[in-house]
């Protein structure tokens, strides 16, 4: 059976046969995950995210880039067959803003909400600089004088910054395919695994709140660990009185110019996991992006300070990434503000989310580049290093 006919098998019947059926013990594997990464809504409980009742339009100037070649994970390919062959389900290309090329697949279409996985975190760092320009946050104040409950744990000890940068010196292995580890504790806790026979939950601040050090410094290493993009969400609404999803709404989304609500996925108490769980449209993840690659203006509006788009460009530090987890991936890379700045020549910055979301922002080509996917493994490296090429080459094949 074909992944479009299974798709279109999927929850389908009213109830689903039980090989069709979705549910939090399968919503992560395949085929299952082609159906319910751009259906999360129905599964898991969440909070809106306001579209503007005024989108920024998008304008067409297609291309034909589908012969454009790369080397993909399994070798020599195409663009036209790389979409076709590696669980995309949406694809995106704005160049100085207009569209150049769409691809839609899998019961996708541009306005339809896909999570974006730790493409959340990027979102969420733009915000940041949003808070910060309007003094409702400071990156450089310890994290516990906005959260004290947390005072026992690593971020005890840590700075705002130290969050939005990844160098928290926290003991937390950030191993997707562990069943006994720290991110299924981690998954449990924010609701998105179905319980077994004598497994306790416990909700998502109180998980923080008991997160240990691993005994380096703080500031000092890139170690990548998505409780502390969580932990900056719980600042954000301290710092700000707010609901998350409400500052994301009005304070970007709308601002942004977005066509369609986004949303993001709650906890048993209605805490709101920043890190990973944000689902929103392709062509509003577009427009995220090149509202970046416009130094933080959409429409003619400044939505995100120019500021804070050249800080994430200017101030990442070089040593800490060369000491950190993913020094392989990016070889020329940084990380600032949640954004990894993966050619710094080019400054040219990615959004990266596991199951294969990509979010590629080259100023040179002044293209943005969208992808988001069902891939069947979490994180592949070289399925990132592939994308990586193809964006690339497009960015080539436009120059």
């Amino acid at each position: 059976m074909s992944t479009a006919t299974t798709v279109k098998s999927l929850m389908n019947e009213f109830p689903p046969a039980q090989d069709k059926l979705v549910t939090l013990a399968n919503w992560r594997t395949q085929p299952y995950n082609s159906w319910s990464y751009h259906n999360v809504r129905r599964l898991l409980p969440t909070a809106n995210i306001a579209a503007s009742k005024n989108p920024t339009p998008l304008e067409q100037d297609l291309s034909e880039i589908g012969h454009v070649a790369f080397n993909g994970a399994q070798g020599p390919t195409t663009l036209r067959e790389a979409l076709r062959n590696t669980y995309t389900k949406g694809f995106l290309v704005l160049r100085r803003g207009r569209i150049a090329a769409e691809w839609y697949s899998q019961g996708m279409d541009a306005a339809t909400p896909h999570i974006v996985f730790s493409v959340s975190k990027s979102i969420c760092g733009a915000l940041g600089g949003i808070l910060t320009d309007k003094g409702l946050l400071n990156p450089n104040r310890p994290v516990t004088d906005y959260v004290p409950e947390v005072s026992a744990s690593v971020y005890g000890g840590c700075t705002v910054r130290h969050l939005l940068d990844m160098s928290v010196g926290i003991s937390f292995t950030e191993d997707y395919n562990d069943p006994n580890g720290d991110v299924a504790r981690y998954r449990r806790a924010v609701g998105w695994d179905a319980l077994k026979p004598g497994q306790d939950v416990m909700p998502l601040r109180a998980f923080l709140a008991t997160q240990k050090g691993d005994g380096k410094k703080h500031g000092e290493t890139f170690h990548y660990v998505s409780t502390n993009t969580d932990m900056l969400g719980w600042v954000y609404e301290r710092a700000a009185g707010r609901a998350l999803s409400d500052l994301l709404g009005e304070y970007l989304w709308t601002p942004l110019g977005a066509e369609t609500d986004a949303y993001i996925t709650l906890d048993s108490e209605g805490a709101m996991r920043a890190a990973g769980g944000i689902c929103v449209g392709v062509r509003d993840l577009g427009r995220f992006g090149e509202m970046i690659r416009q130094r933080g203006v959409a429409n003619g509006r400044q939505v995100v300070p120019g500021w804070w788009i050249d800080d994430i460009n200017d101030n990442g530090d070089p040593e800490a990434w060369a000491r950190g987890d993913f020094a392989e991936l990016f070889a020329d890379g940084v990380y600032r503000s949640k954004f990894y700045q993966i050619d710094r020549k080019r400054r040219t910055l990615a959004c990266v989310g596991i199951h294969g979301q990509w979010v590629f922002i080259d100023p040179v080509s002044e293209l943005v580049i969208v992808r988001v996917a069902s891939e069947p493994v979490p994180l592949e490296v070289e399925n990132v290093r592939a994308w990586r090429r193809a964006s690339e080459a497009i960015a080539q094949h436009f120059s």
